[in-house]
Order: structure tokens, then sequence, then C-alpha cells
């Protein structure tokens, strides 16, 4: 039976907080794979798209005009309330029927868009700061075919970069990097 999106949720976040749990303070400032991030920026467009993806899921609006500065006071704990959040918000009854947000996409899509970026923002996050990264396989059999899906219209967004080329041995997850314009072995300078 396929998973729902609150299941896959859980796992990918189970991966996730432990990376973002062991993040210092002194790492807040390093290079991320997402060239326009470093550390700090890239937890608080994590912490926005967690919070805004609730209301997706509750069929109100979300807001990404602003990008509020959660990365104060006990924010490692409250990433893992709003991760909690985000789980039992796409776990309400009908959460992924009909369509959700400005765009009227399926909202089961909607819900593979946030379980993508839980994922692939833990990696990135893991892979500025030294932690070890694995994801959920179940999360990556899902993600994969649902980002390559939304990739072109990603790409026209400026959402995801140019597909990374990866070769024929490349793992699942190197498949699903590459596609959001990733290098999968992409490490810090001087790292």
């Amino acid at each position: 039976m396929k998973q729902t999106i609150s299941e896959l949720l859980e796992a990918a976040a189970d991966r996730a907080l432990p990376v973002v749990r062991g993040i210092d303070d002194g790492q807040l400032d390093r290079r991320t794979p997402c060239a326009e991030y470093d550390v700090r920026a890239l937890v608080n467009h994590l912490f926005q798209v967690v919070v805004n993806f609730q209301a997706l899921a509750a069929r109100e609006e979300a807001d990404f005009s602003q990008e509020p500065d959660f990365v104060t006071g006990d924010w490692r704990g409250r990433f893992g309330e709003e991760t909690a959040r985000l789980v039992e918000a796409w776990g309400v009854p009908g959460a992924e029927e009909g369509t959700t947000g400005q765009m009227g996409l399926p909202a089961r899509t909607v819900g593979l868009m946030v379980l993508g970026d839980l994922t692939v923002h833990a990696w990135d996050l893991a892979r500025a700061t030294g932690a070890e990264f694995a994801p959920d396989p179940g999360v990556v059999e899902e993600v994969g075919p649902g980002l390559a899906a939304l990739a072109p219209q990603a790409r026209e967004m400026k959402v995801f970069g140019e597909p990374f080329p990866v070769g024929a041995g490349a793992t699942a997850f190197e498949r699903v990097l590459a596609v959001t314009g990733r290098d999968p072995g992409w490490r810090p300078a001087g790292g």
C-alpha cells in the first residue's frame, strides 16, 4: 500500500532532525550546496517551508514573500515542533485530496514538494556541516519521480538549477539531487 504523505514526512523528519539539531552556532555562516544560502539562510528557508506547508495542508494561504529569522532562541527545539506539526497537518483526513495552493496543484503533489525540500535540504545542511545523512529509502522512492516531473517548471521558476550530470551507477538519491541541479559529490571548500 502506498504510504501517506504524513507517514513519508515522519520518516523524512526522523532523518532531518538530527542534522538540524546538530548544527553548531559556529557553522551558521558556512556555505551550502545551495549557492544562494549559507547554513543560517537555509535553516530559515527550511523553517519557512515547514511552516507554510502546514498551511497548505489545511488549504490555507501560505506566505513565501516574507523571510522571517527563525534562527533565534531554541530554534533547534522549535524546528522539531514545527516538523511534528507538519506531519500532523498532512495526516488530517482529506489532506491529500483535491488541490491546494495558489497554483491549484494536486494536494499529494504539494505534499511531495515539502517532502523533497525536507530531504534535499537536510542533505544540503549535512554536507555543509559535516553531519551524517542518509535519506529514508521509501522517501527517495516517492520523491524521485515527483521531483523529476516538477523539474522543468521548477527550473523555469529558478527553484532548481540545470540538471547535474551523473553516471549510470548513481544511486536513486544521487539522481534526485542531480535533478534539482546539485552535485551529489559536493563538499565544502577545504573540507
